[in-house]
């Protein structure tokens, strides 16, 4: 067993309804996020100076966002849906979960700063839990499975070839669900989702939940923490 590479980064404690779905209680259960080991999440340098874009899917999408905008290098991040069609990127129909659409971000970033390899130590590591199917934390559901959508054959190939070492690597004791597939369309959310963390700091979904990720990057990266 390979306990020594995960670390629980927080317990459930909200139970009330939230808009990224409802909260279970947390008085029995735990949510844990494995981390791989350090030879695998050690940083990498790019020297590209153009603006690229990664789109990431893996639970509510508050905390993907949350933890991207305070990664080194990222210049937006937008929460937003991708997977299905234009008709149904809206919040109350993709959280029926039959839209084929995931939560998301589409995060804008400068590859002379960051590189992709980079953004998916963090997704993998902080970001969300990978080994969790269609669902991540409290929240159930296809819309909230795990998804790289890569936008160029070099991002496809990055995915997968770093999916490969975390498994030969045995980072994560339950397999990896990942879904790489291929950026169709990205439907941004609607405005009361945009920087969800920042305006609603004590929210007891976000406390619970994702105010953790962004310090556990702080913590695991910092030359990548901004």
């Amino acid at each position: 067993m390979y306990f020594n590479y995960f670390k629980f980064l927080f317990v459930l404690v909200c139970g009330a309804a939230t808009a990224c779905g409802v909260a279970e209680s947390s008085s029995n259960r735990a949510s844990a996020t494995p981390t791989p080991p350090p030879a695998v999440i050690a940083s990498s340098s790019s020297t590209s100076k153009s603006e690229q874009t990664a789109v990431f899917a893996g639970g509510c999408f508050w905390g993907l966002e949350a933890v991207f905008e305070h990664t080194k290098g990222v210049s937006g991040v937008i929460s937003g849906y991708s997977g299905g069609d234009a008709k149904t990127a809206d919040y109350e129909t993709v959280s029926g979960g039959e839209t084929g659409h995931a939560e998301a971000v589409k995060i804008t970033f400068d590859s002379s700063k960051v590189s992709y390899e980079q953004l998916l130590k963090v997704f993998f590591a902080v970001a969300h839990d990978p080994t969790e199917l269609n669902r991540q934390g409290p929240d159930t559901g296809t819309q909230y499975r795990s998804a790289i959508f890569y936008a160029s054959d070099e991002q496809k190939q990055t995915a997968q070839n770093f999916i490969s070492k975390l498994t030969a690597d045995k980072a994560f004791v339950q397999p990896i669900v990942t879904q790489v597939v291929a950026l169709e369309n990205f439907y941004p959310a609607e405005d009361y989702h945009q920087n969800y963390l920042v305006q609603h700091p004590n929210q007891p979904y976000i406390v619970a939940n994702d105010k953790p990720k962004v310090e556990s990057l702080r913590k695991q990266f910092p030359d990548l923490y901004q």
